[in-house]
C-alpha cells in the first residue's frame, strides 16, 4: 500500500532543511557495489536510420542488422531520421523546464492522488525503509486518446497539451515503425510485435526533473532498474549526463546526444524476442551543481494482451525461455518495489 506523501524534492532544495536519510541509497543494492560518483567509461550508441530501415536496399539490411546488433547487446539504440523536428523536441523540453520551475501550489493543481500514478509528485513510497529517488515527476497515460485523464495535464505553461499531444502523435508513427523494424530484424513476419501488443496499444509519457543534490555519492537520482514496456522512447537532457547502463558487472555512462530520440528495450519486448532482445539495467546518477531534465515515454501492451515469445524465435537450439502472461505491468511494480528484477518472475 502506497504510504503518505513527502515533501517533493525540489520542495526539500528550496527549504534548505538538509538532506533526508530516506534519500540515502545503501552502497550493498548498488549494481556491482561501484560507487555512485565514481569514475565510469562512456559506452557508444549506435544509431539506425528510421527512414531506410524499410527500404530492399543494402542500405536497408545494414540499417536492420544495426538495430539487430544494437538491441541483442547493450539494448539500447538512437533513431536518426525518425520524424520528429528538432524544433519539437526542443520545445518539449523547454515547456518541461518551465513546468517544474513553476511554485509548488501551481504544480500542486496536478498531484497525483494516493494510490495512482498519474499526475505530478516525487517518488512513490510503498514501504517505511525503502531509500528515495531524487527526483519528482509528472506522469501522463498519452494514448490512446480516449485514456487520457487531462485533469492531470497541465495547462500551464501555455501551449503545452498541444505539444504533448503533437509529440505523442509523432511517436505513436515511431512506435509501429520500430516494433515491424525489431520484427524484420528478427526475420519474422512484420507485424508479429505490434499484434501480440494490440492494436492501440498503451503510451504512457513521464517527465522527470532531478534537482541539483548536495550528495551525489550517497543519493541516487533514479534506482537501477529496467523498463516495465516493450521499448521506452526517451529524449534525454541535452546538456547533463547522467544516464547510466549496467553491462558484464559494469557500468557506463551514456554520452549527451542533443535533439535525438533513445530507444530502449523493455521486459516485454524481451520476453517476445525470446530473450534476444535484451531489457538494460540503467540508473540515473545525481549531480551536485545541474538539474537534469528528461521525457520518457514507455510503449505498453494492453493488460488483456496475451504476451509471449514469438513462435519464430523458439527452437531446439533456443528453448522457450518464458511463461505466458497477461497485464505485466502489475507483476513488474511488485518485484520493482522489492528491489527484485521482475523478468525473473516470468522465467520457464
Amino acid at each position: 500500500m502506497e504510504m503518505p506523501k513527502l515533501k517533493t524534492v525540489q520542495e526539500l532544495v528550496a527549504s534548505g532543511e538538509g538532506l533526508p536519510e530516506r534519500y540515502f541509497y545503501p552502497p550493498t543494492h548498488d549494481g556491482e557495489g561501484q560507487p555512485l560518483n565514481g569514475l565510469v567509461p562512456e559506452m557508444e550508441i549506435s544509431a539506425i536510420d528510421l527512414s531506410l530501415i524499410f527500404s530492399s536496399s543494402d542500405e536497408g539490411q545494414k540499417e536492420l542488422s544495426k538495430l539487430h546488433s544494437a538491441l541483442s547487446t547493450w539494448g539500447i539504440v538512437q533513431v536518426m531520421n525518425n520524424g520528429v523536428t528538432e524544433a519539437l523536441l526542443d520545445k518539449v523540453y523547454a515547456q518541461t523546464k518551465q513546468f517544474f520551475a513553476f511554485p509548488t501550489e501551481e504544480k500542486e493543481k496536478y498531484a497525483r492522488e494516493i494510490g495512482g500514478y498519474q499526475g505530478y509528485g516525487n517518488d512513490t513510497i510503498f514501504s517505511n525503509d525503502q531509500a528515495l529517488d531524487w527526483m519528482d515527476r509528472l506522469h501522463l497515460r498519452t494514448y490512446p486518446e480516449d485514456l487520457r485523464e487531462l485533469k492531470f495535464w497541465p495547462e500551464i505553461p501555455t501551449g503545452f497539451r498541444e505539444t504533448l499531444h503533437e509529440y505523442t502523435m509523432k511517436l505513436k508513427i515511431i512506435r509501429e515503425q520500430l516494433f515491424k523494424g525489431m520484427a524484420r530484424s528478427l526475420k519474422l513476419e512484420e507485424n508479429c510485435f505490434l499484434e501480440m501488443c494490440g492494436e492501440n496499444s498503451i503510451m504512457e509519457t513521464r517527465f522527470n526533473m532531478y534537482p541539483p543534490c548536495p550528495r551525489p555519492d550517497k543519493v541516487i537520482a533514479h534506482r537501477p532498474h529496467t523498463d516495465g514496456s516493450a521499448f521506452t522512447l526517451l529524449l534525454p537532457d541535452k546538456n547533463v549526463e547522467g544516464l547510466q547502463f549496467l553491462k558484464d558487472g559494469n557500468w557506463y555512462k551514456a554520452p549527451i546526444i542533443p535533439d535525438t530520440i533513445l530507444v530502449t528495450v523493455g521486459d516485454v519486448l524481451q520476453i517476445m524476442s525470446n530473450g534476444v532482445y535484451k531489457s538494460p539495467v540503467h540508473r540515473v546518477v545525481s549531480n551536485r551543481e545541474k538539474e537534469r531534465i528528461s521525457v520518457a515515454t514507455f510503449c505498453f501492451p494492453h493488460a488483456e494482451q496475451v504476451i509471449q515469445p514469438v513462435e519464430g524465435l523458439v527452437s531446439e537450439a533456443r528453448p522457450r525461455l518464458y511463461k505466458t502472461i497477461k497485464n505485466y505491468a502489475e507483476i513488474y511494480f511488485k518485484y520493482y518495489h522489492q528491489g527484485g528484477r521482475p523478468l525473473e518472475a516470468v522465467l520457464i
